[in-house]
C-alpha cells in the first residue's frame, strides 16, 4: 500500500508535488497555494454528480462519476506523470527521486482516494489530506483568531508606504503586503497595471500562509487599509487587530506626494485613467472631474493628481478616525533607503 491519510501539519511536511483534484470552479474559489489543479470532473460534471447524489444517493453518484472518469483516466494520469517528472527534474537530488504526491479534494473523500488508488497501480507513492480542503480552510480561519503583534503603516496617498514595506521586507522585517496579495492598491485607480484579483477566499488563504512563516512575538508591519481592497475583504478578526494596533503615520510634503503619484500613474493609458476618474465623479464633483479628465488628455499630470488629492485626503482622514497609539514619522524629502531604515529603527526603539 503506497497511499495514506495525513493531518494537515504532517501533510505539509512531505516533499512532493501538491495536487488539487477538485473542479476548476472549486479551485478558483480557493486552494492551497502552490497546488496544481488536475480535476477529476469539470464544473458541469461536478454539478451533475452532485445532483445525482442528492436524488439517488451515494451509489448513483459514484456510478455517474466513474462514467465521467472512464473517458479521461489516461489524460489525468499523463498530467500526473508530467508533474512527477517536472518535480524530479527540478529537485536535482536523488533523495527526492521518488516523490510522494500530496493529493487533496474537498473533504478527503472519493476524489482524492481514487487518484491515490490509480497512482498505487503505477507504484507511485501518494498521500491524501485528512478532511481535505475543508481542514485547510479551518486552519486558515483559525490563523486570524491568534493574537498578532501588528504595526500599521499609515500615511496619506503618495507618502510611499508600499515602497517602505518592501524595503522593510528586503531587510528581514516581517511584513504583509495586503495590496500586493489583493492585486489592488485600494483606490479607484488601484487596479491599474495589476493582475486580476484573487477570490476573497484565496486572499484569506495567502494572508494565512504569510502569517504561518512569521515569528509569533516579532512585529508584523502592514499598510493602513479600509476593510475592502478592491473586491477583497481583509479577514474581520485580523482587521479588528489592525484597528487597535500601534501605528506609524508617515508624513511627507505635498510636493513629495505629487511627485510619487505622478511617477505611479502617468505610465497608464489615457482611457484607463479617465475611466478611473469617472468611477468617482459623484464624489469628486463636476468641476474637479472635468479638470482631471482635461488634464489627463493634455498629460498635465500635476493637475491630474492635485484634482484628486484633496478627495483622497478626506477619505483618509475618515479612515483614520478612531485610530489611537499613533506616532508620526516625518519623511519629507527623504528618499534614500538607509535613512528610511534608520528612522524606522529609531521608531522601533522609542
Amino acid at each position: 500500500m503506497n497511499s495514506r491519510k495525513e493531518e494537515l501539519e504532517e501533510f505539509r511536511k512531505l516533499n512532493g508535488p501538491l495536487i488539487d483534484v477538485r473542479s476548476p470552479g472549486e479551485y478558483y474559489k480557493g486552494h492551497m497555494p502552490n497546488s496544481i489543479n488536475i480535476p477529476l470532473f469539470d464544473n458541469e460534471e461536478r454539478s451533475i454528480v452532485g445532483t445525482v447524489y442528492k436524488n439517488y444517493g451515494r451509489q448513483g453518484a459514484v456510478i455517474k462519476g466513474l462514467e465521467f472518469l472512464a473517458i479521461k483516466i489516461e489524460n489525468i494520469m499523463n498530467k500526473l506523470f508530467e508533474v512527477i517528472n517536472d518535480h524530479q527534474m527540478k529537485s536535482h537530488n536523488s533523495q527526492f527521486s521518488d516523490p510522494t504526491l500530496k493529493i487533496y479534494c474537498a473533504r478527503g473523500g472519493m476524489r482524492s482516494q481514487s487518484i491515490c488508488w490509480l497512482l498505487e497501480k503505477y507504484n507511485h507513492k501518494s498521500v491524501t489530506l485528512k478532511n481535505g480542503y475543508k481542514s485547510y480552510r479551518k486552519w486558515t480561519l483559525e490563523s486570524f483568531n491568534k493574537k498578532w503583534k501588528i504595526v500599521v503603516m499609515g500615511g496619506k496617498t503618495g507618502t510611499g508606504k508600499t515602497k517602505i514595506l518592501k524595503l522593510l521586507r528586503d531587510n528581514n522585517y516581517q511584513i504583509i503586503d495586503l495590496e500586493g496579495l489583493a492585486s489592488h492598491r485600494g483606490s479607484t485607480f488601484g487596479g491599474l497595471g495589476m493582475k486580476a484579483q484573487p477570490s476573497n477566499e484565496q486572499f484569506e488563504n495567502t494572508i494565512a500562509e504569510e502569517l504561518k512563516g512569521f515569528i509569533k512575538n516579532k512585529k508584523i508591519f502592514v499598510e493602513a487599509e479600509s476593510a475592502n481592497i478592491g473586491k477583497c475583504k481583509i479577514p474581520h478578526e485580523f482587521f479588528s487587530q489592525m484597528k487597535t494596533a500601534e501605528r506609524i503615520e508617515i508624513k511627507k510634503s505635498e510636493s513629495n506626494r505629487l511627485e510619487e503619484l505622478i511617477k505611479t500613474y502617468s505610465i497608464f493609458e489615457e482611457k484607463d485613467l479617465i475611466e478611473a476618474v469617472l468611477r468617482i465623479k459623484k464624489r469628486l464633483g463636476p468641476q474637479r472631474t472635468a479638470i482631471a479628465i482635461e488634464s489627463i488628455k493634455s498629460k498635465d499630470w500635476e493637475s491630474v493628481c492635485k484634482s484628486v488629492l484633496e478627495y483622497y485626503d478626506k477619505c483618509y482622514d475618515y479612515e483614520k478616525t478612531g485610530a489611537n497609539n499613533i506616532k508620526t514619522l516625518d519623511m519629507t524629502d527623504i528618499f534614500d533607503d538607509q535613512t528610511t531604515l534608520r528612522l524606522i529603527k529609531e521608531y522601533m526603539k522609542s
